[in-house]
């Protein structure tokens, strides 16, 4: 499962798109970059663009793109109505999919140093990536904006965090942080009413609404001894808000934008706009998501709604989204695709033949073929997933039992834990063949000259030790679903029991199986410390696997003979 992260670097230019599109151009040539917007802006003469993918791309394209932009922007020229100081204004990276804030921070800072280093622009880091803690607040490190930078820069404690303390008339300044993912959101009420909308906006914001003297919508508003406004904080922490009329759907919405998404989730600020719209008279009918999302968004919605129901939330990710986009009303306004609105969908890679894409006839055929992959080792993955699967079946089974209804938490943690261990099982079957696939490719290399013979040599080497790696993880993977087999042949559904028995025999045969394939591509690996310490560990794995199928069977054949 590779890392994504996001990046949202704003240029400061929005009215030539000549430039912007030269910019733009430069991400492109990062292999594995998808750009996924270029929002232009003429009154704020400011472009906002999105691009993600693994990390070091996206480093990699975000740094070319500020290279360019420092090429071709001149900011003792620019104007506009958004706060800047620098040709690229700001450079945000978000994490979206199996990378920590940690991790993205550390990137963050990687990018910054480099772009300090190599092009001599003074940088700030902010938010997450704020190295101390006045900068953390991006208004803070832009603050005077491009023409305050001289003086910025003379002073000791607004020393750049990367980069030289000098100021560059044409360039500026450029702040680098790390974030987390903000998701724009839209309700959709049943009024047409904008001020009733907004009732709803203030009720929810983390601002809130401003405190009045006597009535609370035409009474003075308060303000504390310093003069500054005073407000009743509204329902939702990292939550903006505003009510608006859309003439296109004929509707009022309350537009949200979500900052912070471990803070509020989608759902929540979906659950919370349901309460303040129902207590004012009005329904929700449903909601919009404007852009794009990362999966976990949708897969925690899913669950949420699930657990209100008291329901399993060991299902599959499809069926999880399926019950977000229901729960959410997303198709409301128009037919919502996950495809297109789901980050780490929109990144998967279209081209090449995927055996889990296949339909079970089809990935048979392919195996029974004379290609020599799939082979043993994607039949092990496989054959691993569908003993976890019966595993998941019978929890999902059991949650579901009349009279067990108290018990629907425990086996949902039982189903949870194996969906995952099959998704993973399932993506090392087509794994296990890129491995075989990435050994061909080494062997026909060329090995005219000596030069080649060596690099020939260690990419075989390097093939070789992947495709034991892959069938090591099929076993470690394997071997991990015996926990749910055993709980669910000890506790689960015992009308359901011989399907957890067929589990721990599908169970066991992908760990043997996928032995046999790391110990005969073990045989021509050179690192023979690596080899013995797999084949040591391997061997410990199949024994326990043996007698772990033993056991469960033991216990099927008991609840079999009464």
């Amino acid at each position: 499962m590779k890392p994504i992260i996001e990046c949202v670097p704003n240029f400061s230019e929005g009215r030539d798109i000549s430039v912007i599109q030269q910019i733009t151009d430069q991400i492109k040539t990062v292999e594995g970059v998808r750009l996924l917007d270029v929002d232009p802006g003429a009154a704020t003469n400011r472009t906002v663009v999105t691009i993600a993918g693994e990390p070091e791309q996206v480093i990699e394209a975000a740094f070319r793109a500020v290279k360019k932009a420092m090429e071709l922007i001149d900011m003792s020229k620019h104007s506009g109505a958004h706060p800047r100081f620098g040709a690229t204004d700001v450079c945000p990276l978000v994490p979206i999919a199996n990378i920590s804030m940690e991790e993205t921070v550390r990137y963050a800072h990687k990018l910054g140093e480099r772009i300090g280093r190599e092009l001599g622009i003074p940088v700030y880091c902010y938010e997450d990536a704020a190295k101390t803690p006045e900068r953390r607040n991006l208004a803070n490190c832009r603050s005077g904006e491009y023409e305050g930078l001289p003086n910025k820069l003379s002073e000791p404690k607004w020393k750049p965090d990367f980069g030289p303390a000098e100021f560059l008339p044409k360039t500026g300044a450029i702040a680098v942080g790390a974030r987390d993912f903000l998701v724009a959101y839209n309700i959709n009420l049943n009024t047409t009413s904008t001020r009733r909308a907004n009732a709803v906006a203030f009720d929810i914001r983390e601002k809130g609404r401003p405190m009045r003297e006597g009535n609370p919508v035409t009474g003075k508003i308060v303000k504390d001894e310093k003069g500054n406004q005073v407000n009743i904080p509204g329902s939702l922490k990292a939550c903006k808000a505003i009510g608006w009329f859309i003439e296109e759907y004929g509707i009022a919405q309350v537009s949200i934008n979500l900052t912070n998404i471990s803070i509020t989730p989608v759902h929540i600020a979906f659950e919370e706009s349901c309460k303040k719209a129902q207590e004012r008279g009005m329904r929700v009918t449903g909601s919009e998501l404007v852009g794009l999302a990362p999966l976990k968004v949708f897969t925690d919605t899913g669950k949420y709604f699930l657990k209100k129901q008291n329901r399993s939330v060991g299902v599959s990710e499809a069926e999880l989204i399926k019950i977000a986009v229901k729960s959410l009303g997303l198709d409301d306004l128009k037919p919502f695709n996950p495809e297109e609105k789901i980050i780490e969908y929109v990144l998967r890679e279209k081209s090449g033949k995927k055996l889990m894409d296949m339909t079970c006839s089809a990935f048979a055929d392919e195996t029974a073929s004379e290609s020599p992959a799939p082979g043993g080792g994607s039949i092990s993955a496989y054959m691993g997933a569908l003993g976890i699967s019966l595993g998941t079946m019978v929890a999902n089974l059991s949650s579901h039992k009349a009279g067990w209804d108290d018990r629907w938490e425990e086996f949902s943690n039982w189903a949870e834990k194996g969906q995952a261990l099959k998704d993973e099982l399932l993506h090392l079957v087509d794994e296990d063949t890129l491995a075989f696939n990435k050994i061909m490719d080494a062997f026909g290399l060329p090995k005219g000259s000596e030069d080649e013979k060596a690099l020939r040599t260690k990419a075989i080497q390097e093939a070789t030790k992947y495709a034991i790696e892959i069938p090591f993880k099929v076993m470690r993977k394997s071997f991990a679903t015996f926990e749910v087999l055993k709980a669910m042949a000890q506790t689960g559904n015992p009308n359901s029991v011989t399907d957890v028995g067929v589990g721990a025999l599908a169970a066991r045969s992908a760990v043997i199986g996928a032995f046999l394939n790391v110990k005969i591509n073990a045989a021509g690996l050179s690192d023979k410390s690596f080899v013995e310490s797999v084949i040591a560990e391997g061997a410990e794995i199949e024994r326990k696997a043996r007698e772990a199928e033993e056991e469960i069977l033991g216990i099927v054949n008991a609840e079999i003979n009464g």
